[in-house]
């Protein structure tokens, strides 16, 4: 017995508390799993790309969606979203390779994203549509700083990427090296500290808007 296990076993037994073996808490924990359907809330849409753009753009999660039919169709929908905001075409490009191939020729693009950066265009890995959530997974061609320095975050989520909840997330990535930073992003930034009214922008961007490429 360790002095660690001796002095919670004296804290227990104050308490007038015993162990429980780990067999139990299994055991418990399974339990509740049994009928995992029945305690998942509903989807928005029976379409996982209806649900997500569904959610995104509920009033909780506060940013703005559109699907275009093909991932050819991104850049233009980013000039679209630039245009109608009155913003110039310069945007701060993610290092991925699947976005470098695009034509983005109508553009000024940089790959540095700096602290007062207007747009940013980058990729997520993965979609929820139970939360409207957005999965980014840090690595030389996902920099970190590009989810939360640009003013407005445009973000490109491949319709194929989409998940229905959390848990299947947690599958995929089961047992798998895992990078160094991992960020799930619902929505534009936003803080309730300040007298409990809701503060876009404080901690990142204040502006998201999801493109999703593919049917």
């Amino acid at each position: 017995m360790t002095a660690r296990d001796d002095i919670l076993g004296r804290v227990r037994a104050a308490l007038g508390r015993h162990s429980i073996d780990a067999a139990t808490v299994q055991h418990a924990a399974a339990a509740l799993l049994t009928d995992l359907p029945s305690t998942r809330p509903d989807l928005l849409a029976s379409s996982l790309v209806e649900a997500f753009i569904a959610r995104v753009t509920s009033p909780k999660v506060a940013a703005s969606a559109e699907q275009v039919a093909s991932l050819a169709d991104v850049p233009a929908a980013v000039a679209a979203y630039l245009e109608i905001r009155r913003l110039p075409a310069v945007v701060a490009l993610q290092p991925h390779a699947l976005l470098r191939s695009l034509d983005w020729s109508a553009f000024e693009v940089h790959a540095q994203v700096a602290p007062d950066e207007s747009a940013a265009v980058g990729m997520a890995k993965w979609g929820i549509a139970e939360t409207g959530s957005l999965v980014f997974h840090s690595g030389s061609d996902s920099p970190v700083l590009a989810n939360f320095l640009p003013l407005h975050h445009i973000v490109l989520l491949r319709s194929a990427d989409i998940l229905a909840y959390l848990e299947d997330y947690a599958a995929l990535i089961a047992g798998q090296p895992m990078p160094r930073n991992v960020n799930l992003i619902t929505g534009a930034s936003g803080t309730t500290d300040i007298e409990g009214s809701l503060v876009l922008g404080a901690h990142g961007p204040r502006y998201m808007h999801v493109v999703v490429a593919g049917s």
